[in-house]
């Protein structure tokens, strides 16, 4: 073998050494990412089937930049072993692509720490708002050490590609002009079947990582190539008026929409018996990664959230709770449309034609309007949102505070909690408030007048790792939160408003991660914990307490709100009132990222890739595989219209939901 290898062309064994160099620094990135990131407890030889997929799209990316060096080497002004000008040129352009590769990875590891997902064109929404990203870069990661990685791993792999050169080329042997030809015409054949990627009519794709049955399984085989440049495919997302009405009958059921063939969502809800109180006040608190496996209300072990949980307790607590979708400005969007966000990869917010949206906030008549938020609005261009669309808006943001900032993401929870309850109790008219938190995120900063009365806990690593936390700092993160909640809630109800006030919690989003026992193998492989979030309406004089199990949504927050008021008002998003006994449950579920769209409703959880038309369907009750009789047939197919009939209303309402006039 050796001898045959010494009588191939020079350029033919270079692009085997390096094909060999490159595929080891693959494979051990995948690897690394296997060591670091196995939250799901996999051993090795279940991932054997993610790893060899994982090495076919690490060898297309290789061949695809061989087949470079093949063709424009085999020029003779070009060919690194007969001109040192070309030599040069290849050791310039490999320092490049060899820099550019070890950042793809360093970025890609990065992004999966931040949001369990491999790098993908998502990632350029936080070009949006640099400088804030930036920070958070720098205050969340060894940024110095990164760069250093970077440096010498750039250095390492250059030292190999360069001595492989130089012994081929003193071992190089003359070589027929037939030779070279054959040489060229197999080498580029084989390096076109590794881009192909498998036999057949259709080439290997991206998505064909989801077909190894779980999220985990698809990240690990996949490379932050495959990832990225694949998701750039889908920065367009336009509405298909065709769709929207062939699928609006679907709508027009689950809503109990009553315009005859009219395509228009807006329905007029007439006050129905609420709560006591003529005019409440409402504090909703959107939740910065309240993620409901973490948490104490489905008995976490390691009780993070025992404050919370006793709200729960004596609050109407919705514990089947899902967000639309994964992501904060996506979340706050939902939250205050009542609408998916269902724009890729940029959010909703950042899209000027989206920015004029119908609010429910806005039909409570003769309220007060605020949203209080620690740090800033500029970001994902959340301000437009806010100020465009509702009326006479009073925003605070960390410059209107006087607590000092703690980290990139302004002022800390519990200041902001106390300042805002401060401004608050000086209302003499009813109000809505949105108070937005952010703590719990990475930095994941405490501040030092807090640390006398909260107190950091330290326990065993593998407990942590076991009960769904990444670190420590991510756990006692998770507890400063509810820390936060509870000075809150004893500021607000030593104050005149707290009687009449309806507090409202939702999470922004959940946390993709491993919820072991708790709950089943569904939550975990189809990355349902990354939506699950607690909701509650916590008002001890007014609602009486009770624990649902009603499977419902972020997107139902503003009607539910609005129906607990007594007021009328004009609904025309996708969400529901869910304290209405006529209302229907479920949740709908997308992820931009990989273009899937799908619905939780009753035992079931059904998704598809929009691209590809893969289907899931599995329980979300058990462990057990769905029947495959006619009626459980039936539910898959009735959840598939569901799902596709809010994706595509949703792609319709993000530009045709604007305010009244």
């Amino acid at each position: 073998m050796k001898r045959f290898i010494q009588q191939l062309p020079s350029l033919t064994r270079w692009i085997l050494s390096i094909a060999l160099i490159f595929l080891v620094l693959f494979t051990l990135m995948r690897l690394g990412l296997y060591l670091s990131f196995n939250k799901q407890g996999y051993s090795l030889s279940k991932l054997g089937d993610a790893f060899v997929l994982g090495l076919r799209y690490d060898l297309r990316i290789i061949s695809i930049l061989l087949l470079v060096l093949l063709v424009l080497g085999s020029l003779p002004w070009l060919h690194p072993f007969r001109s040192n000008r070309a030599r040069l040129f290849w050791n310039y352009l490999f320092s490049f692509l060899t820099l550019l590769i070890l950042f793809f990875f360093i970025v890609d590891f990065a992004h999966y720490a931040y949001l369990v997902q491999r790098l993908n064109a998502s990632v350029l929404n936080y070009l949006e708002d640099a400088g804030i990203s930036l920070n958070m870069v720098w205050q969340s990661y060894p940024v110095i050490r990164l760069v250093l990685g970077l440096i010498l791993g750039t250095a390492l792999v250059l030292w190999l590609i360069r001595r492989s050169w130089k012994k081929i080329d003193a071992t190089k042997t003359t070589v027929s002009r037939r030779s070279r030809v054959i040489s060229f015409i197999i080498t580029f054949l084989i390096l076109g079947a590794f881009i192909f990627g498998k036999a057949g009519q259709y080439p290997l794709r991206w998505s064909d990582a989801f077909a190894l049955g779980s999220d985990y399984k698809a990240n690990i085989a996949l490379n932050p190539f495959e990832s990225f440049f694949n998701t750039l495919k889908f920065r367009k997302n336009n509405f298909d008026i065709k769709k929207v009405r062939e699928l609006f009958p679907v709508i027009r059921r689950y809503y109990q929409i009553d315009n005859g063939d009219s395509l228009h969502f807006q329905r007029v809800v007439q006050p129905r018996p609420g709560i006591g109180a003529e005019q409440p006040n409402i504090v909703l608190v959107i939740c910065e990664s309240f993620s409901a496996y973490k948490s104490s209300m489905w008995g976490n072990p390691l009780n993070t959230t025992p404050f919370f949980d006793s709200l729960c307790r004596n609050g109407v607590f919705f514990d089947r709770c899902f967000t639309p979708t994964y992501g904060t400005a996506r979340g706050v969007w939902a939250t205050l449309t009542g609408m998916p966000d269902v724009e890729m990869p940029k959010t909703a917010s950042r899209n000027p034609a989206a920015v004029d949206q119908h609010i429910i906030m806005n039909d409570f008549p003769g309220y007060e309007k605020f949203y209080m938020i620690g740090g800033s609005t500029s970001w994902a261009n959340i301000r437009g949102l806010l100020t465009n669309n509702i009326h006479d808006l009073h925003l605070y943001e960390q410059d209107d505070f006087d607590a000092p900032k703690l980290d990139v993401w302004g002022i800390s929870d519990k200041n902001l909690f106390i300042e805002s309850n401060k401004i608050l109790a000086q209302q003499t008219k009813p109000f809505f408030a949105v108070i937005q938190t952010a703590d719990n995120h990475r930095p994941y900063s405490i501040p030092e007048e807090d640390r006398q009365e909260f107190k950091k806990v330290n326990i065993p690593a593998d407990s942590v790792k076991k009960y769904g936390f990444e670190t420590l700092d991510e756990m006692n993160a998770f507890r400063y939160t509810d820390f936060c909640y509870q000075k809150f809630m004893e500021a607000a109800s030593r104050e005149k408003y707290f009687r009449n006030t309806i507090f409202v919690f939702i999470g922004d989003h959940g946390i993709p991660g491993n919820a072991g026992t708790m709950f089943p193998n569904a939550w975990t492989e189809q990355r349902l914990t990354a939506e699950h979030v607690p909701l509650l309406f916590y008002a001890p004089a007014l609602l009486p307490a009770q624990r649902l199990d009603k499977i419902c949504s972020q997107m139902d927050v503003m009607p539910t709100i609005a129906g607990l008021s007594k007021i009328q008002y004009i609904n025309s998003s996708l969400g529901k009132d869910l304290l209405d006994s006529t209302s229907s449950q479920f949740a709908f579920i997308f992820d931009p990222d990989y273009n899937m769209t799908g619905v939780v409703k009753g035992d079931y959880f059904y998704r598809s890739q929009q691209k590809t038309n893969k289907e899931e369907f599995v329980s979300i009750t058990g462990n057990a595989e769905p029947a495959k009789d006619s009626a459980t047939m039936a539910i898959k197919h009735e959840m598939r219209l569901l799902s596709d009939a809010i994706y595509e209303s949703a792609k319709y309402l993000l530009l045709n939901n604007k305010k009244r006039k």
